[in-house]
């Protein structure tokens, strides 16, 4: 019997830019045997040879040992005969064939960079780009596949021989590391004042003066522009604010490291593990009182969106700072954030005093991923960087390629071909043409990418909506048109790798029906093919159409009506209530919408008469609630065909309780247990009807954690299991990936 063999292994996943192959060469040459590794289109690509035993050993610890920034999807291994290899080596990619290798996320600096960073004997010391083949910019850097340098933005910066030295040692944590760079010979940080002409003196240094003095810098990041200013400095924040015409929506701190964070919000382990992730994400967290943050921040909110530094260069800055940043995103109103330098200064110069830039160029913008600690785990409220364009799994794969078009609001694209699924990161809303453009150049960049040409092409039934034009502009393919609230459960299923069917409840804003009305109180009986309504929320009009949900007090007449004229809502609105009640009586669209019912309820209680960002209205009302109240409001439900929730009881006992004197505070929350205690309800009638016992909970209303986790609450102690979102947004940030499951499911048997 012989006692020496050999392997072919082909590893499919997330195994390029992760210092993958380095690792398969140190664990080669530890167990003593030969061979060679290389990257291709479609993975990597190992052949190794010597004893049996030594390979087992090998195989088992290609996964068990794996870099941790690696997934691994697939391992194949073919046995053969030695061939004769001397050594272990690490050999050159190979760019033919179909591309299949994936790209990797960016991530935040490793602790070995960061040492290096800090270590006045290091030569990167003080380097704002030091990375190695660990950590780093990836995705925003990448023109193509397989992953090399020359595909890269940083094509254009030559070696010196110590980088060059490191690049070519299998054995070094920079092996092949497409990013590298040094002080000598890498990219180089520029100051600039806002008509571009360059600024004296070390530009960190130099930047953080211009903080100190109140200016506001926009600092380039890894995928786009943010826009800065010291978090406890009030003028400086409101500047920011007017400049942009950011009424009300908060801004995101980043602090130096978790003590800095702690002095801000109330930090426990878990959010410590989120806000240190590889991701660097902004978390949503309770501040503290007496944080040292300016009001003009986050006006209203008692949460603050906190994230630690993502980068050297704002390692760097936080350490010669030496208070927390807040920050804006790099764009002019609902525009993309800025990536080009160029750009930035024609479209920022406006709201800038200088910028903080650099000659390494972003191929891809990305903007921040929010997360949210919620029901004991990371709940996405934006996936981003440090996520896209890493794929997911689908439950059921995609016999053809299919691109899903998303939404309107807050748009992802996805492309998903077998079990993968490839969600973008934000687009914006696709609401002007900046916007679109930057659609369409994605959906185009991730095609070459993925080497995939979409055969099927799943949109929203919305034929107002931006992404259903485009899909419908797309020739030779098969259109699968899906509805919105479908959408948004079959992402929730997705997400947790399930097929249905469940008892589907969808809360958001507003969805093209397919009775002709505006869409957004659903209960469904949903798999990932297809759905019944079983219930809704009331309907009620929406007098002046869907631009009501920028006047929130138009929701309160529609639910109100004549009604109570003593409130404080209508002598606010008195010039033009009665015309909004008029048009509420004259054939105003129609809606079950749950976030127009929380926009009714805010501006009744005062909280919120216009709305200058999306969701606001929920937003400041689950802020507003008392923590310590646990009492209701009783919603009556018609179970005459498919049953109807009636959110005016809940409206009109808000109002009851408002001319009673109770606090507002009171009242809002008693509203959110109420719609909690409503939504419990319905799912025991389902379930009565159905027999399902298990709940996918999606929707943009569900970003809301008072009301996610008081209806989980009751749907667990109702014996019910409940699956709710981690991996995409609950919003329509998800959307996308939904219509793509829905696709794939659908086209599973046309192939």
């Amino acid at each position: 019997m012989t006692t020496h063999t050999r392997v072919d292994v082909h590893v499919e996943g997330v195994v390029q830019g992760v210092g993958f192959r380095p690792f398969v060469y140190a664990l080669a040459r530890r167990l003593g045997l030969a061979g060679r590794v290389r990257n291709a289109v479609n993975g990597v690509f190992i052949e190794v040879e010597g004893a049996i035993a030594e390979i087992e050993e090998f195989l088992a610890a290609l996964e068990r040992d794996a870099p941790a920034r690696s997934e691994i999807e697939r391992v194949t291994v073919v046995t053969g005969e030695p061939t004769g290899h001397s050594g272990f080596s690490i050999a050159g990619g190979d760019a033919t064939g179909r591309r299949r290798a994936l790209v990797t996320a960016d991530t935040a600096p490793c602790a070995d960079c960061l040492r290096e960073l800090a270590d006045p004997a290091d030569r990167r010391f003080g380097h704002p780009f030091i990375s190695c083949a660990g950590c780093g910019p990836r995705f925003s850097l990448v023109k193509g596949v397989p992953y090399d340098r020359l595909l890269t933005t940083m094509a254009g910066f030559g070696m010196c021989a110590a980088c060059a030295a490191e690049y070519r040692d299998p054995a070094g944590r920079r092996y092949q590391a497409q990013p590298i760079c040094c002080p000598d010979c890498g990219p180089r940080l520029r100051l600039l004042d806002a008509r571009g002409a360059g600024l004296c003196g070390d530009p960190i240094v130099s930047a953080v003066g211009l903080l100190e003095a109140g200016w506001v810098v926009a600092v380039k990041g890894v995928g786009g522009y943010h826009l800065a200013v010291p978090a406890a400095d009030e003028r400086a924040a409101a500047t920011l604010r007017g400049r942009k015409h950011r009424a009300d929506e908060p801004f995101a701190v980043m602090v130096a490291d978790l003590a800095q964070a702690r002095r801000l919000c109330e930090v426990d382990d878990a959010a410590a593990a989120l806000l240190t992730g590889r991701d660097r994400p902004v978390v949503l967290l309770p501040r503290r009182r007496d944080a040292p943050v300016a009001a003009a921040v986050a006006p209203g909110h008692r949460d603050l969106g906190l994230m630690l530094p993502y980068s050297p260069l704002h390692h760097l800055l936080l350490r010669e700072l030496a208070a927390p940043l807040a920050l804006a995103g790099g764009n002019v109103c609902d525009e993309p954030i800025v990536y080009e330098d160029a750009d930035a200064l024609a479209r920022l110069g406006g709201i800038a005093d200088a910028f903080l830039t650099h000659d390494r160029g972003i191929h891809v913008r990305a903007d921040d991923s929010v997360v949210r600690p919620a029901l004991g785990k990371a709940t996405l409220v934006r996936r981003a960087r440090g996520h896209a364009p890493e794929p997911l799994p689908l439950p059921r794969a995609a016999a053809r390629p299919v691109l899903a078009c998303g939404a309107e609001l807050k748009n992802t694209f996805c492309l998903a071909a077998g079990r993968r699924a490839f969600v973008s990161q934000p687009v914006g809303d696709l609401e002007n043409h900046e916007t679109l453009r930057s659609f369409v150049e994605g959906i185009d960049h991730f095609c070459h990418l993925f080497d995939l040409r979409p055969e099927v092409v799943a949109h929203d039934l919305d034929p107002g909506y931006l992404s259903t034009r485009h899909a419908m502009e797309i020739g030779g393919v098969e259109l699968v048109g899906v509805q919105h609230h479908h959408a948004h459960v079959a992402a929730c299923l997705a997400d947790n790798g399930e097929c249905g069917p469940v008892i589907g409840v969808a809360l958001d804003g507003l969805g093209h029906g397919l009775d002709g009305t505006l869409w957004g109180g659903e209960f469904l009986r949903a798999d990932l093919r297809s759905f019944d309504r079983l219930g809704h929320l009331a309907q009620v009009p929406m007098p002046g159409g869907p631009a009501a949900a920028r006047r929130p007090w138009r929701l309160a007449a529609a639910y109100l009506h004549d009604t109570h004229p003593e409130l404080d809502v209508v002598r606010r609105n008195q010039e033009h209530w009665d015309e909004a009640v008029a048009q509420a009586d004259s054939g105003a669209p129609l809606t079950s919408s749950a976030g127009r019912l929380f926009d009714a309820v805010a501006a009744l209680l005062g909280v919120r008469d216009r709305i200058t960002y999306d969701g606001q209205g929920a937003v400041e009302l689950e802020q507003h609630a008392d923590p310590g109240e646990s009492g209701g409001y009783a919603a009556g439900i018609d179970t005459a065909g498919p049953f109807v929730v009636s959110g005016h009881d809940l409206v009109r006992a808000a109002a009851d309780d408002l001319a009673a004197g109770v606090g507002t505070n009171v009242i809002a929350a008693r509203f959110h247990h109420g719609l909690a205690d409503a939504v419990a309800r319905c799912c025991v009638l389902i379930r009565d009807e159905t027999g399902l016992t298990t709940v996918a909970l999606s929707g943009g209303v569900f970003d809301n954690l008072l009301l996610l986790e008081g209806v989980a609450d009751r749907l667990d102690r109702a014996g019910f299991r409940v699956l709710t979102h981690t991996r995409v947004p609950a919003g329509d940030g998800g959307v996308s990936f939904g219509q793509a499951a829905v696709a794939a499911a659908r086209t599973a048997g046309s192939a």
